[in-house]
């Protein structure tokens, strides 16, 4: 978040200052002639220079922050694809089970212990529970 307000803050300083450049920094040909001090022209030629560089850093680091972002991109992807070819599997796996009657049987008759046993199971924890209470 303060990275954004840095940007803006340096990018408002970057373009602030163009009047000062209008007036002072770059004027035309024929005023040159009459009295632009090289003094000037360096200066402005080095205020330019450093706002060039200031660019150049701020457009790397989107440029570094969106390769990023397209790696973590990337690697999501390639972990979406490996869990639905892992889902695919178990999806087929089911399939296979439940195409064949005596597989079907299997697991109806397993279902049913496992509901037997927890009838059983509160049963007696209730009948306990009313002898000793």
């Amino acid at each position: 978040m303060s990275y954004r307000r840095d940007n803006r803050s340096s990018r408002a300083a970057l373009f602030d200052n163009l009047d000062s450049l209008e007036e002072g920094g770059l004027r035309s040909s024929s005023s040159y002639s009459s009295g632009i001090d090289e003094h000037e022209n360096e200066k402005t030629m080095d205020s330019l220079h450093d706002r060039v560089s200031f660019l150049k850093r701020l457009t790397g680091d989107i440029h570094e922050e969106v390769e990023s972002h397209n790696r973590m991109l990337d690697r999501t992807g390639n972990e979406m694809d490996a869990s639905r070819g892992i889902m695919s599997g178990t999806m087929d796996r089911f399939k296979m089970v439940f195409e064949k009657k005596s597989n079907r049987r299997i697991c109806k008759l397993a279902t049913y212990f496992v509901i037997a046993f927890f009838l059983f199971y509160y049963t007696v924890r209730i009948l306990l529970y009313f002898m000793y209470g």
